[in-house]
């Protein structure tokens, strides 16, 4: 229960931040029964990758830059979450699924998208323990 959790929160994140914003996005149809078809399966496979990214590669990075992170009073995690999102578009690029983000600012706000929605998410589910 707790994956399925996890890997709906993430999947939450992205659709909304590729909802809303124009420098992240899906290939496929933009609108109807065909865009939910084509880019479900997408959306949960790239979720998985950005999981894993947050899990394994995002703790390493933090850890060694810490002290810049204490230096810029927490702004560093910022654009270290932006970089995650960047790198999830880059492996899902490799793995031709299709999502995109194009640049730094997309990728910025994108990752302060997910991030709310993922509170949301886990507020409005029940508790796991």
């Amino acid at each position: 229960m707790r994956f399925v959790t996890w890997l709906l929160t993430y999947a939450a994140g992205l659709a909304v931040a590729a909802w809303m914003l124009k420098g992240i996005w899906f290939d496929g149809p933009d609108s109807g029964q065909a865009q939910l078809q084509e880019k479900i399966l997408p959306l949960l496979l790239v979720a998985v990758i950005l999981g894993l990214v947050s899990t394994f590669v995002e703790p390493v990075v933090k850890l060694l830059s810490l002290p810049f992170i204490i230096l810029t009073l927490g702004f560093l995690l910022l654009v270290i979450n932006a970089l995650m999102l960047m790198l999830t578009a880059t492996l899902a690029g490799a793995f031709d699924l299709g999502f995109h983000v194009d640049g730094f600012w997309s990728a910025l706000v994108g990752s302060v998208i997910v991030t709310v929605v993922g509170w949301g998410v886990r507020a409005a589910l029940p508790a796991l323990d």
